[in-house]
C-alpha cells in the first residue's frame, strides 16, 4: 500500500513539473479563488439556515405558549376528550407541527399526537415517560428551546410549563418542523456550489494537461537547446513534429544552430591562437593578474597570481569570493559587488534617483573605475598584497564585461617601512635621555648654581659633559643602532665594568633621588675587564637601571652587582663577570616574563599607567646578543625583579675566540 502511494505521489510530481510557472501559478490563482467564492457561498447557507433556526424558534414558541394557555384549563378539568378535540385541530391546521405531547408532573404522557395513551392498563402496558432537559426549569412561564437531528431531518423542541390558578399540571412538548421552503433551497445552493467547484477544477486541469502536451513540452525542448548552444555544442537540433508558430520556431532554432556550427569549425583554428597569445602574454607578467566575469566567476588566472593564493589549476570557473582568503574576501565582497551590478557614483546620480539609493545602501566603500587595497593574508603564507580593481567594459563605455585585478606582493615594502618606523622610535626612545639629563643639570646650575659648592658644579658640568658626549655617540652611531637586529656585527674591546656602572649611577641619581629610591653599587674588589663594547653596554645598564627606577615605589632600592663566575657554572662557557640589576619594586608575573622583550611590549599596560614606549628591554635584549650573551630575568610579584647577563673576561685568547665565533 506503501508502495503504491509513494508512486502515485511521484506520478502526481513529475506530471506537476511539466508545468510552466505561469500554468502553476492560474492554478493556484484559480484554487484560491474557488476556494473563496465557495466560502462565502458556504456561509451564505449557513447564514440562511441560523435565520430559518431562529424563525422557527420564535414559531415554536408563541405557537406552544398559545397550546399551553388553552389546553391547561382541559387538563385542570381532566377533560381528555376536548384536549384531544383542540390538539388535533392544531395539528392538523399546520404541516409545522410534528408531534404535541402532554405529561404530568411525573413525566408520565397521558396523551400526545400522534402518540396515544391506551384507555385499558393492563400488566402488557408499558408506560410512556418524556425525558426532560437537565437544565429545563419547571417554576418558570417561559418556554424551554432545544433543537437536535434526526433521521427525517432537524426538529426544534418547546417544552412549556402548563399552569392553571398557580397550579403546575405538567408540561407540554411541541416538536416544530423546519420550514421546507429554505431547507430546500439551501440544499440546492450547496449542491450547485459543488458542482461548479468540480467543474472549474476539472476544466483547469484538462487544461494543464493539454498545455504540458502541446505547449510546455515544445518550450523546455527549447530551453535545453538554447543551454546546449550557450554550452557551446551547436551540433544542438530539436525534432518535434509541430505546426504552426511553435513549427517555426523550432526550424529557425535549427538554422541557427547549424549556421553556429559551420561558424565554430571556420573560426576556432584563429580564435585559439587569439587565446594562446592572451595567455602568454598574461602569464609572463611578474605581478599577478586574474579577470573574473560578471557572475563573479574567475575566467583567468596567470601562475603568479594562482602561487600567491595557492590555487591549483581548477581555479577557473569557480567563484572569485570562494577561493580568496578570509582577510580579502571580506574586504572587496561590496566593492566587486558595487563595480558588477552599478556604474560609478557620478553615473549613478545621473542615472536617476532609484539607483543612486541603491549605490547609498553600501556606504562603507566609494568606488570607481579603479581602486586600490592593502591587505594582509596569513594563508598560504603571511604576507601582504595589494589588489587593484579596474572595470572592463565594452567600446562604448556602457555595459561592464568584468573587472580585472592585478595582485602584488607588497610584503618587503611594508617591512621596510615597518623597520623605518621602529628606527625613528629607537632614536627617539635612546636620545630623550640623555638631552633630558643634560637639561636637567644645566638648569639645576643655572638656578641654584650659587648654593653649590665648587665640587658639585664641577660634577655637575662633569656629568652633562659626559651626557653631552654620550649623545653624540648616539648621533653618530644612530645607523648602529638601526642595525642591531640585523647581521652588523660591533667592534668587542677590553672594557672595565666600574666606570660605565658609575656614570650610570651618577646619571640616575638625580632621578632616584626625586623618587626617594636608594641607588647602591656592589662590585667584587678587583674585578677583571670583560670582552664588551663601552658605549652599548653603558646602554644596557642605563636601560635597565632607568626600567627598574620607573617599577620601583618610594622607599625602594636598586642595586647594580658585578662579580666573577666560573667557567662550569655560567652560561657562556668561558671565564665571565656577572652583572645584576636588582630592584625592590612590583615585579613580573610569569606570563609577560618572555613577552617582555619583545619590542613595544610594555608591562605596564597591565599594572599601572607609567609612560614608556617598550623599546628599552628590546635594545637591551640585542646588544647583549651581539655580545654573545643573553639577558636573564628573576622576578616575583611584589617582592622584585633581577635582570642578569654574563660576559666574558677579557683575554688576548678570549677576544681571538670571540672574533672567530662573529
Amino acid at each position: 500500500m506503501l508502495t503504491f502511494i509513494t508512486k502515485v505521489k511521484e506520478i502526481i510530481a513529475l506530471w506537476w513539473s511539466e508545468f510552466t510557472l505561469q500554468t502553476k501559478l492560474m492554478a493556484a490563482a484559480t484554487l484560491v479563488v474557488s476556494l473563496i467564492m465557495s466560502s462565502l457561498t458556504f456561509w451564505a447557507v449557513n447564514t440562511i439556515q441560523q435565520e430559518s433556526n431562529i424563525n422557527d424558534t420564535r414559531f415554536g414558541s408563541d405557537l406552544s405558549i398559545l397550546i399551553a394557555s388553552n389546553a391547561a384549563p382541559l387538563i385542570a378539568e381532566n377533560d381528555i376528550a376536548g384536549l384531544a378535540q383542540f390538539s388535533n385541530r392544531f395539528y392538523r391546521s399546520t404541516s409545522s407541527i410534528r408531534y404535541i405531547i402532554y405529561a404530568d408532573g411525573f413525566g408520565s404522557i397521558f396523551f400526545g399526537i400522534p402518540y396515544s395513551q391506551a384507555e385499558v392498563k393492563n400488566s402488557l402496558t408499558i408506560e410512556r415517560r418524556i425525558k426532560l432537559p437537565d437544565d429545563y426549569v419547571q417554576n418558570t412561564d417561559l418556554p424551554f428551546v432545544r433543537q437536535h437531528q434526526t433521521p427525517n431531518g432537524q426538529v426544534t423542541d418547546v417544552f412549556v410549563p402548563l399552569r392553571h390558578d398557580n397550579q403546575y399540571l405538567g408540561v407540554l412538548a411541541v416538536g416544530i418542523n423546519p420550514n421546507p421552503t429554505i431547507v430546500a433551497s439551501s440544499n440546492l445552493t450547496r449542491d450547485v456550489t459543488i458542482a461548479v467547484f468540480i467543474t472549474i477544477w476539472a476544466m483547469v486541469i484538462l487544461g494543464n494537461v493539454f498545455n504540458a502536451l502541446m505547449i510546455t513540452r515544445p518550450i523546455k525542448e527549447l530551453l535545453v537547446g538554447v543551454k546546449n548552444i550557450a554550452a557551446k555544442n551547436f551540433k544542438q537540433r530539436i525534432d518535434l513534429p509541430l505546426r504552426g508558430e511553435l513549427g517555426e520556431l523550432i526550424a529557425s532554432f535549427n538554422r541557427m544552430a547549424e549556421k553556429l556550427e559551420n561558424y565554430e569549425e571556420q573560426n576556432i583554428e584563429e580564435l585559439t591562437s587569439e587565446k594562446a597569445k592572451l595567455e602568454t602574454l598574461v602569464s609572463t607578467i611578474a605581478d599577478g593578474a586574474m579577470l573574473i566575469d560578471p557572475d563573479m566567476q574567475i575566467i583567468l588566472a596567470n601562475p603568479t597570481a594562482r602561487n600567491i593564493f595557492g590555487w591549483g589549476e581548477d581555479v577557473i570557473g569557480d567563484n572569485v569570493l570562494h577561493r580568496l582568503p578570509s582577510e580579502i574576501t571580506v574586504k572587496l565582497t561590496k566593492p566587486l559587488y558595487q563595480m558588477i551590478e552599478k556604474k560609478t557614483q557620478a553615473e549613478a546620480e545621473v542615472a536617476g534617483t532609484e539607483e543612486s539609493t541603491t549605490v547609498a545602501d553600501l556606504p562603507e566603500h566609494h568606488f570607481s573605475n579603479r581602486d586600490e587595497f592593502r591587505i594582509r593574508i596569513d594563508r598560504p603564507v603571511s604576507r601582504t598584497i595589494r589588489l587593484l580593481l579596474s572595470r572592463v567594459v565594452d567600446g562604448g563605455s556602457e555595459n561592464i564585461k568584468g573587472i580585472a585585478m592585478t595582485v602584488q606582493d607588497i610584503t618587503r615594502e611594508v617591512e621596510l617601512n615597518e623597520a623605518k618606523s621602529q628606527f625613528i622610535s629607537n632614536v627617539s626612545h635612546e636620545l630623550r635621555t640623555p638631552l633630558f639629563n643634560i637639561k636637567s643639570f644645566i638648569e639645576t646650575l643655572s638656578e641654584y648654581g650659587e648654593d653649590l659648592t665648587q665640587v658639585q658644579r664641577k660634577e655637575f658640568l662633569d656629568t652633562a659633559n659626559h651626557e653631552t658626549d654620550r649623545l653624540t655617540r648616539l648621533v653618530n652611531d644612530v645607523l648602529d643602532l638601526s642595525r642591531l637586529e640585523s647581521s652588523r656585527t660591533y667592534d668587542l674591546s677590553e672594557v672595565y665594568l666600574a666606570q660605565p656602572i658609575e656614570q650610570t649611577l651618577r646619571t640616575c641619581q638625580l632621578n632616584a633621588k626625586d623618587q626617594n629610591i636608594q641607588l647602591h653599587q656592589d662590585l667584587e674588589t678587583d674585578l677583571p675587564p670583560v670582552v664588551g663594547n663601552y658605549d652599548l653596554l653603558l646602554q644596557v645598564l642605563t636601560n635597565l637601571v632607568g626600567n627598574s627606577l620607573k617599577f620601583t615605589n618610594s622607599g625602594g632600592k636598586v642595586t647594580v652587582r658585578a662579580y666573577k663566575t666560573k667557567a662550569e657554572s655560567n652560561t657562556v662557557g668561558l671565564p665571565a663577570v656577572r652583572i645584576e640589576v636588582n630592584d625592590t619594586g612590583i615585579g613580573i608575573s610569569a606570563e609577560d616574563k618572555e613577552a617582555i622583550f619583545e619590542r613595544f611590549f610594555r608591562v605596564e599596560n597591565r599594572v599601572h599607567t607609567l609612560e614608556g614606549t617598550g623599546l628599552g628591554l628590546s635594545i637591551v635584549r640585542n646588544i647583549i646578543e651581539k655580545h654573545n650573551s643573553r639577558v636573564y630575568i628573576d622576578s616575583e610579584v611584589g617582592v622584585g625583579t633581577t635582570f642578569w647577563f654574563e660576559l666574558p673576561i677579557y683575554q688576548v685568547k678570549t677576544e681571538e675566540v670571540l672574533k672567530s665565533m662573529t
